[in-house]
């Protein structure tokens, strides 16, 4: 019984170890969005740790949104970076969301809403002098990643999404980005269910990719009325072409 109980006790700590590793990179800043973990195998064997224990670490990672996970072999295989780390209410929201779900109208209204009013704000930040400028950077290197060959839908999308949780961040606005995050994992399953309705995904993907730089472009010249034109007309643009309902927001 002794043995039991010891089994019981290690392997907890176990994924715990592996799960702290993660987060001190990520905070660290040794690991960021769009890198690449290494496999199961380098990690139990660099952590001293068994694969399930790597396994369990991985599920609580990509729940928490840090990370995306894809099967396979290759280069394009294993688990893929797309966030830091968040407060607490931050993950309650999330794993509520995904327990739960939304409706998909209600998802894009409140970000039609939300991110509008984020990007005219951060845009009418970026008037004042650079000690109250934004700090765009995780936003940029977010840009950066997408832009990397080989990322499939899924991995892309994820960075997506990872990028508009940048932009809440960068407003300061505790609520607004603990919205963001709780809305995270309804986003990104809207987007990538409709993404097989996308027929030139190539030229889609670049074309959100261009959008983003303009929004981007926008918030820097402190043009509030583009920043909050062009992040509605992206976010509805895409809505409308994965979209069966001609309804739509």
């Amino acid at each position: 019984m002794a043995d039991k109980a010891s089994a019981r006790t290690i392997e907890p700590r176990a994924w715990q170890a592996v799960l702290e590793h993660v987060e001190r990179k990520l905070l660290g800043g040794e690991l960021a969005p769009g890198d690449r973990l290494p496999g199961e195998r380098q990690l139990a064997a660099d952590l001293g740790v068994g694969r399930s224990s790597v396994r369990e670490a991985l599920r609580v990672l990509e729940v928490l949104g840090l990370i995306r996970t894809h099967t396979g072999s290759g280069p394009t295989s294993g688990a893929i970076i797309i966030a830091t780390p968040g407060g607490g209410m931050s993950a309650l929201m999330r794993l509520q969301v995904a327990a739960s779900g939304f409706p998909v109208n209600d998802i894009v209204a409140t970000r039609l809403l939300l991110e509008s009013h984020v990007a005219a704000g951060l845009a009418a930040a970026s008037a004042g002098d650079a000690a109250s400028a934004p700090d765009l950077a995780a936003a940029e290197r977010l840009l950066d990643a997408m832009d990397a060959p080989g990322l499939d839908p899924a991995e892309f999308l994820a960075l997506d999404a990872a990028f508009h949780l940048a932009l809440a961040e960068a407003s300061g606005n505790q609520v607004v980005t603990a919205t963001m995050a709780g809305l995270r994992s309804g986003i990104e399953g809207y987007a990538l269910a409709g993404q097989a309705r996308i027929a030139d995904w190539t030229a889609t993907s670049a074309r959100l990719r261009a959008e983003h730089r303009g929004v981007l472009a926008a918030i820097r010249a402190a043009d509030a009325a583009a920043a909050r034109d062009r992040i509605h007309d992206h976010i509805s643009g895409y809505y409308a072409e994965i979209s069966p309902d001609p309804t739509h927001p």
